[in-house]
């Protein structure tokens, strides 16, 4: 057990090393034109180590180091209270809300959909197309839209947020049910005909279950996604709460620090999600006794 947990710990730590190693040297090599600039204005001499200690200490670099993303996370977190507005996981909060409740109204409406589409030719010819047009549209010009229409007719705050989140996620949802509802042998179709089953009896004892494998696999890829949604939704909305508003005044303060630890702690957020995703599948297929 111990070589197997070696097998997987060796390869990441020596990945994780390598993008840092790259990433230390991108960050010389871009900060050093700026750096080298004050040394020739002040006439002071220097060494490639202080030009790399130099430019790692910048307050406003192009491209930070990655101790000083860490350390900004680490400020902001355990040394920020919980509901302070500097806090990054006050933002976190704001941002996972909107993320949940898109999450699960585009999971209810790509299951819904799924069904249609399976149980009626005519929805899937119908609905089928437009599922797949739908995803054509940029978020970055619908998602403005949505947020000005909602506005209008006074619903504002998590609701429009979450609803970019739902239109993001319920594609992967509805595409990997249709699939899992679709993926039980013929022969057992049949034969579950021949004990004149009925279509609901057929749905739940043979298409449901069939499908759960390919609606976590779906999930895991939606959740992921309505994260994205949900940061999206908070940009044009000028927000001031939430990961995309701490996106939102690292840009207009070139605060590139803030903006870095902004997206380190998405993907920090999203990799938590796909997770706890992860682990509610494998005790979904411990409870129905499936191997996976």
């Amino acid at each position: 057990m111990l070589f197997a947990i070696k097998n997987k710990v060796i390869p990441v730590l020596a990945v994780v090393s390598a993008i840092g190693f790259i990433w230390y040297g991108f960050t010389i090599f871009l900060n050093s034109p700026w750096q080298i600039q004050n040394y020739e204005k002040s006439s002071v001499e220097w060494s490639f180590v202080d030009l790399a200690k130099d430019t790692m200490a910048h307050e406003r670099p192009i491209l930070p180091a990655p101790h000083q993303i860490l350390s900004e996370i680490w400020q902001t977190t355990v040394k920020k209270k919980v509901t302070s507005k500097r806090s990054l996981i006050y933002h976190s909060w704001v941002t996972l809300s909107s993320t949940l409740m898109g999450f699960f109204m585009g999971t209810l409406m790509g299951i819904t959909l799924a069904i249609f589409i399976v149980e009626n030719k005519a929805m899937d010819k119908s609905l089928m197309p437009w599922i797949i047009t739908s995803q054509t549209i940029p978020i970055l010009a619908i998602a403005p839209m949505i947020i000005v229409v909602l506005n209008a007719v006074g619903l504002s705050g998590l609701l429009p947020k979450a609803m970019i989140s739902a239109y993001l996620s319920f594609f992967p949802i509805t595409v990997g049910m249709v699939k899992g509802l679709r993926s039980p042998d013929p022969i057992l179709i049949d034969l579950m005909k021949t004990y004149s089953s009925s279509r609901t009896k057929l749905f739940f004892s043979l298409r449901l279950p069939s499908s759960v494998s390919f609606l976590f696999t779906s999930m895991k890829i939606a959740i992921a996604i309505s994260l994205v949604g949900a940061i999206v939704g908070e940009l044009p909305t000028g927000a001031v709460a939430g990961l995309g508003a701490r996106l939102l005044t690292g840009s207009y303060y070139g605060q590139t620090i803030q903006i870095w630890s902004a997206l380190i702690s998405a993907a920090t957020l999203a990799a938590l999600l796909v997770i706890s995703v992860n682990i509610i599948s494998q005790l979904t297929f411990k409870i129905m006794g499936m191997q996976k």
